[in-house]
């Protein structure tokens, strides 16, 4: 195999590998035994901007003796691809975004296509599996493959069939360690996969490494989706700044039954090989964007001092003492929660968060879900027409849930829905709308979010203290 891989390898030395680097932890990826903090770090910001933005060996080190140097230039560059302030320096935010799961290519080409516009000539495109990962049955790694090509087929002119003779357009295979195309696997958790951009030989295909855990489900890694983006690259995509497109170079898992392409990637798709002959053409989700004037939030949380910000699979993370703020997808953290979370709040004294969607609710501690969730709202003692909570927040052993224009109030000490409710909003929070999106609290303080605006009530003077919008949470002025 490795021979046979070599030999085809000659035929287009110029085609670049298209790494999939999903590290898992950092000192997988950047082992530094026995170094201490400060060299920690320096050796994660050497390493990483050598591997990503050509970064010369040793231009750390360079760097401290020349206020110019290119490593400062290098950091502003990343920082800018990835949404960041241009500090130039390595502080806290770049270095966690250095520590993120991620692919191997170098994210400082053009952001949605190839360098060099490679693209295939034909749409008809042809693959075959030349070896199957034993992690998997052959029929699992099949129907995860066609289902991954038809990602792109869907959205493009392109149609691809699978063949089981004979030379494919992309050939895809499960192997390990050095197998010959000089982009050795490195064991598990480190490079799961790679491919290459269109052309001859070699070109096109893609390559798995054997040694990791394929699965069909949320945990380690899912193969489905570790192959779409492999496939974009086998066709002649690169990465995206978008942080919810495929293209992106962070790995998240998404449900592959409810999975829908991203509109960023079906832009790009279509830029190399023209819009779908369907006569009405597809669409996918967009990203919400921070300062979107038109921004509303799904559900709002504390949870140990952070901020967190739902809005469909995404929320935001703000970090009060460092102003920082961070967009992720939910199944990034929590892969069984669903998109959509439409009520939140923190019960801090004992270290939970509760989530709600439709009827039912989950609990986290910290950022694990607990045992024996999701349950149903009717444990609150909610009648069986309440089907959902569009918001929540708990105060003082006392938990407050909004129901379109009207408040329930829980006992939590009790554990019992108070006699007397629900009663109407505007009677118990006097300037506030009759439909809330999120509530949450903060030093004695209510903050109601109703589309783009908050209102601060002052539980104290009972009253609106102030009316704001909503995204100035995001650093949006």
């Amino acid at each position: 195999m490795a021979a046979a891989l070599a030999e085809k390898a000659t035929l287009n030395l110029r085609i670049l590998p298209l790494l999939l680097l999903l590290s898992a932890r950092l000192a997988q990826a950047f082992p530094v035994p026995g170094a201490s903090p400060k060299e920690k770090n320096t050796r994660i910001v050497q390493d990483y901007l050598e591997k990503f933005y050509q970064l010369p060996p040793k231009g750390f080190r360079s760097a401290r003796q020349n206020s110019s140097s290119v490593i400062v230039e290098k950091l502003k560059e990343m920082q800018r691809f990835f949404g960041l302030n241009e500090t130039g320096k390595p502080d806290r935010e770049t270095l966690e975004m250095m520590q993120k799961p991620r692919c191997g290519v170098p994210d400082s080409g053009d952001f949605m296509l190839t360098p060099g516009n490679p693209k295939w000539k034909q749409t008809n495109l042809t693959y075959r599996i030349i070896k199957y990962t034993t992690q998997l049955s052959e029929t699992d790694v099949e129907a995860a493959i066609k289902e991954a090509f038809q990602v792109w087929s869907d959205v493009s002119t392109l149609t691809f069939t699978k063949i089981s003779q004979g030379e494919a357009d992309i050939e895809i295979t499960f192997v390990q360690g050095d197998h010959g195309d000089n982009s050795p696997f490195d064991g598990p958790n480190g490079i799961l996969a790679h491919a290459f951009q269109p052309g001859q030989g070699i070109g096109g295909d893609a390559h798995f490494d054997a040694e990791e855990t394929w699965t069909t489900t949320s945990s380690n890694y899912n193969l489905f989706l570790v192959a779409a983006h492999e496939f974009g690259h086998s066709l002649g995509l690169a990465h995206s700044t978008d942080p919810g497109a495929l293209m992106y170079p962070n790995y998240a898992f998404h449900d592959p039954s409810t999975y829908n392409l991203p509109q960023d990637d079906i832009n790009g798709i279509q830029t190399i090989y023209g819009p779908s002959n369907n006569p009405v053409q597809p669409t996918g989700p967009t990203t919400p964007t921070a300062c979107d004037p038109r921004l509303t939030f799904d559900a709002i949380a504390t949870l140990r001092g952070e901020i967190l910000f739902f809005k469909d699979k995404y929320f935001w993370r703000r970090h009060p003492q460092l102003g920082m703020v961070e967009l992720n997808f939910i199944s990034l953290f929590w892969p069984s929660l669903p998109d959509g979370i439409q009520a939140a709040y923190e019960e801090a004294d004992k270290d939970l968060v509760f989530l709600f969607k439709g009827c039912q609710y989950w609990a986290l501690r910290g950022y694990d879900i607990e045992q024996g969730y999701p349950r149903v709202i009717l444990d609150y003692g909610f009648p069986s027409s309440v089907q959902a909570i569009d918001a929540a927040v708990y105060y003082r052993r006392k938990t407050y849930f909004f129901v379109k224009d009207q408040i329930w109030r829980y006992d939590n000490q009790r554990q019992s829905m108070e006699p007397g409710y629900p009663k109407s909003i505007a009677s118990l929070f006097p300037g506030i709308g009759s439909k809330i999106d999120a509530v949450f609290q903060q030093n004695h303080v209510f903050l109601f979010f109703s589309g783009q605006i908050y209102y601060t009530f002052d539980l104290g003077a009972h009253r609106v203290t102030r009316v704001r919008r909503s995204n100035r949470w995001l650093n949006c002025r």
